[in-house]
């Protein structure tokens, strides 16, 4: 077997790629940068030129900026909605029988606070969560051409590879700092905000289960278990001996995107898929380092 990952040097393609190697299959990494091959998921010809000279059997599309800021409109629709017309088609093109997964997210459908499954009603909240409701469009349509697609609404995770700019790891990377001496004072928001706090090499495995099957084309992919982020900062500092209130300021008048994120994973569990990373091995994970 051989799979193409578009988005491979994120988190998410880092961690991907890993498994697929564990099970035997051939991949070929894509992305924009690092050490993989180097094309745009946004231009037809990269994508065009990568399916038809590889014929994969699956073909991963990651790649995206996440972030739901306005300024980013343009580069989310080119990332994420062009670059899933372009697979999409390319595969219907060159390679037909493969299998297409894209990335969904938790943040685009309609959030009371309650656990949000994949049958649930999208919300376009962001320039983010329209990209993302466009490219599911996208594979409805071209799964009634007979393409197989599949789509993951996937919901917070993380692990060491996670970038800073990310509440988990900005706290992750603090407390690491302070233990070996720093001062410094972490600006946070709102810590009352609830998410869900996955490992990434779960979530990658829950991708990959949901793929191996033909009954099942979209599901929310997560722990349905939300925790604060100042159960977060109590986890990490903690690991040091410390108070994280000694620590952290918390900015006046800060409004977050929401209050509680959380997804229902009765779907992708009933394929057979479970996390087995805690809330607090992936603080251990995160803080100290340890099976990273």
């Amino acid at each position: 077997m051989k799979a193409l990952i578009f988005g491979a040097n994120g988190q998410d393609g880092c961690y991907l790629h890993a498994l697929l190697q564990e099970q035997g299959v051939v991949v070929i990494g894509a992305s924009r940068s690092g050490d993989w091959v180097r094309a745009d998921v946004a231009s037809w010809s990269d994508v065009e030129a990568l399916i038809e000279k590889h014929q994969p059997d699956f073909v991963f599309h990651l790649a995206a900026n996440s972030t739901t800021r306005h300024s980013a409109l343009y580069e989310n629709h080119a990332t994420i909605c062009t670059g899933a017309l372009n697979i999409l088609e390319a595969v219907k093109t060159h390679c037909p029988a493969s299998k297409v997964f894209l990335s969904g997210s938790g943040v685009q459908f309609e959030n009371r606070g309650e656990p949000i499954s994949e049958r649930d009603a999208f919300k376009a909240s962001s320039s983010y969560a329209l990209a993302r409701i466009h490219s599911v469009y996208a594979a409805r349509y071209y799964r009634s051409l007979g393409l197989k697609v599949y789509v993951g609404y996937l919901f917070h995770h993380d692990s060491p590879r996670r970038q800073e700019h990310h509440v988990s790891q900005m706290i992750a990377g603090a407390v690491k700092r302070i233990a070996q001496g720093s001062r410094e004072i972490l600006e946070l928001g709102d810590v009352s905000v609830q998410k869900e706090w996955g490992f990434a090499g779960d979530i990658m495995t829950g991708i990959w289960t949901l793929v191996q099957q033909d009954e099942v084309f979209e599901a929310t992919i997560g722990t349905g278990l939300a925790y604060s982020i100042e159960e977060w900062l109590q986890e990490c500092f903690a690991l040091t001996g410390k108070n994280w209130r000694d620590y952290v300021r918390l900015r006046e008048g800060f409004t977050p995107e929401y209050s509680r994120l959380i997804c229902d994973p009765a779907t992708i569990r009933s394929l057979g898929w479970a996390p087995t990373v805690s809330f607090s091995n992936l603080a251990r994970m995160m803080v100290l380092g340890n099976n990273s």
